[in-house]
């Protein structure tokens, strides 16, 4: 075992294989409503983070900030994950796409994020590693037009790809000026590396050159970076070689497991919990199994306890402590 470490060395042993004094944990969730407001998005971020302690924090603005700006129109619809919706696209028309803005990220609702976390940085400091959370641009574009998005790779290709290029722009600059306002890394989200959203090649052209060209721009800015590809079915094959430190998915409702994800990559697997149902309605026993479980896969190397997403905003804080206390018994 391990000396005590902090949240830092924690993780960085752990990102390097080898021994800690625990496994580092984190575990993150929506605040419907109150993350449109700068100001009440921080102090729950702060409110989180204080009581849990946790090793990583994943700042949490509204899973539909990257769309605000270019006409999309959002509402929390009451879904138990808390995420907010989009009723309205901001594309309607394959044309739209190479006519996108590049806007600001110091303005709107991209601005809004930026203050959200200076102010929770100035309350947190160092303490922990703050990622910020940035959407792939393709998760972006699925946003900004719903659905039709698909018919548009296979009918207006060319268009979509000038709007990818655009939304790529304005995302590094987010992502960069979050960097510059605290974040310690980011958390890189993508919705549609699976294979029941497109295929491989699709995903080759409109996902991953985008992803890698976000990833790459934070090349020796950013000290942590995790990617968390959501869904069933993931393309795995295609993220696994990414340029990040970190790596999240639903371990336990697709595959890879983390004891195969384990061999194909270097990276520090985060997961091990299920969000849905275990964290949500189980108990502390099984709670413990999954903990217990996901030790043995991973050998306890490389492993940090998370869920495969965001936990359900009914989450019983009796749970949250249970995934704690079973980390400090491994």
């Amino acid at each position: 075992m391990a000396s005590a470490m902090n949240h830092w060395t924690r993780i960085e042993a752990a990102l390097e294989g080898r021994a800690v004094d625990r496994l580092p944990l984190s575990l993150w969730r929506h605040f419907p409503e109150d993350d449109t407001d700068p100001g009440k998005l921080a102090a729950h971020m702060v409110r989180w983070q204080r009581r849990w302690d946790f090793d990583l924090i994943k700042f949490m603005p509204s899973g539909t900030y990257s769309v605000e700006d270019w006409g999309a129109r959002t509402a929390y619809q009451n879904a138990a994950n808390g995420a907010r919706a989009v009723i309205s696209p901001g594309v309607r028309r394959a044309e739209d796409w190479p006519a996108l803005a590049r806007l600001d990220p110091a303005r709107g609702v991209l601005g809004q994020q930026l203050a959200a976390l200076r102010m929770a940085k100035a309350e947190l400091g160092d303490g922990a590693p703050i990622l910020q959370t940035v959407f792939s641009p393709l998760t972006s574009a699925r946003k900004l037009a719903g659905e039709r998005i698909f018919a548009d790779m296979r009918l207006n290709a060319d268009m979509l790809e000038a709007g990818l290029r655009i939304i790529t722009e304005v995302t590094i600059d987010f992502a960069l000026q979050s960097l510059a306002c605290g974040a310690h890394g980011v958390f890189f989200a993508t919705q549609c590396a699976s294979y029941r959203v497109c295929s491989a090649q699709e995903y080759l052209r409109f996902g991953a050159q985008f992803d890698r060209a976000v990833l790459n721009a934070l090349k020796g800015r950013s000290r942590f970076d995790l990617l968390h590809v959501h869904g069933e079915d993931i393309m795995f094959d295609l993220v696994k070689d990414y340029p990040v430190r970190m790596l999240n998915w639903h371990d336990r409702l697709t595959k890879p497991d983390l004891a195969s994800a384990a061999k194909q990559s270097s990276c520090l697997l985060v997961g091990g919990l299920e969000e849905n149902s275990t964290l949500a309605h189980g108990d502390a026993a099984a709670i413990e199994a999954e903990v217990r479980d996901a030790v043995a896969q991973s050998a306890g190397r490389r492993l940090m306890v998370g869920p495969g997403c965001v936990l359900l905003v009914a989450t019983p804080a009796a749970n949250i402590q249970a995934v704690i206390d079973a980390v400090q018994r491994r």
